[in-house]
């Protein structure tokens, strides 16, 4: 297990404790207040619990070495998790509707709701900040697990002080039945909430384009760029959990040897792993320039061109993505 894995996994084991615990301090803000909405709260709670073991051992698997059945590693199954916690959160806003709908019809009588509130109130602050602090490392990682895990943390936070809000109205104007309509408004954001964790997820496993990590790699290479990169085309990112398997065609002078390109194919793979270090898989198919590329070539002293440079293309994510060579039609006049 890489040290970056390590870290993953260390803190989501973090986050199954913390869970736990936060879901035992909300059943006792329930046994002490009797609010359907603290109720509510916990329960999402065991939803946390289980994601929480979920997510652990899908980070166990992503981060196990590449293998014969998997040669690009095992990362996908992180989207997989992410998927069923943003099930499970919409599974518990179900049924967190249904508890406030039987409760607002048939009534329920509240208790003590000062110490409740006090209870509930730690657990929101403590959920805020474990979500804050996985959605940070989730991000730097690139470990979708911790990044929607925090977001569900960090949504959790925002129910648990609108119940809050709900108890204190409540004890203001003595109408009971705020406590069912703020758990019914709260399964609205959870239900939200969980549709956003999907989406997510089902992107990633269609391996849909991730235009800001597109952005970022493609100013690494205007920033690096090299006269023997004639020219990069058909450059594709796929994520698997934390690691990007980028590949692209690079066009070099027709007429470099086999160990000529490969010393430029390294020089690229450098670039990007020193901007993006592990977290970036280059693969690299190297192309033969043609009479057209002279025209956007920088190679000086080149015997044999057939026109001169008439300028430069500066690559972005939309020609640097098209299957086709660049050539004067490209142009960005220098």
């Amino acid at each position: 297990m890489s040290t970056l894995a390590k870290q993953n996994f260390r803190l989501q084991g973090l986050l199954l404790l913390a869970g736990i615990f936060l879901f035992l301090l909300k059943l006792a803000a329930w046994y002490v207040s009797g609010s359907v909405a603290v109720l509510s709260d916990a329960l999402e709670s065991i939803v946390n619990i289980i994601a929480a073991a979920v997510s652990l051992y899908a980070l166990y698997l992503s981060s196990l070495p590449a293998d014969r059945n998997h040669p690009y590693g095992h990362g996908k199954i992180e989207f997989l998790s992410s998927g069923a916690e943003g099930t499970m959160i919409i599974l518990a806003a179900l049924g967190i509707m249904y508890e406030a709908t039987l409760n607002f019809i048939h009534g329920h009588p509240l208790r003590e709701t000062g110490t409740g509130l006090y209870i509930i109130g730690f657990a929101a602050a403590a959920n805020y900040l474990l979500g804050w602090y996985s959605i940070r490392q989730g991000r730097r990682n690139h470990s979708p697990v911790l990044v929607s895990g925090g977001k569900h943390l960090q949504s959790d936070t925002w129910t648990t002080l609108g119940i809050i809000a709900g108890l204190l109205l409540i004890q203001l104007t003595g109408l009971e039945w705020i406590d069912s309509a703020v758990a019914f408004l709260l399964s609205l954001l959870l239900l939200k909430t969980g549709y956003g964790i999907i989406r997510k997820a089902v992107t990633g496993i269609m391996d849909e384009a991730d235009d800001e990590v597109l952005e970022e790699l493609v100013g690494t290479l205007n920033e690096h760029r090299q006269p023997q990169w004639i020219d990069l085309h058909n450059l594709r990112i796929i994520r698997y959990g934390s690691v990007y398997h980028v590949d692209c065609h690079l066009t070099v002078p027709w007429y470099f040897n086999v160990h000529q390109a490969h010393e430029v194919v390294d020089q690229l793979n450098a670039k990007v792993l020193e901007h993006f270090g592990t977290s970036v898989e280059m693969f690299v198919h190297t192309d033969g320039c043609l009479p057209q590329s002279c025209a956007v070539c920088s190679v000086s002293h080149c015997t044999e061109r057939k026109q001169s440079q008439s300028g430069t293309v500066v690559w972005d994510i939309h020609n640097i993505t098209a299957n086709r060579k660049h050539g004067p039609d490209s142009l960005n006049p220098s």
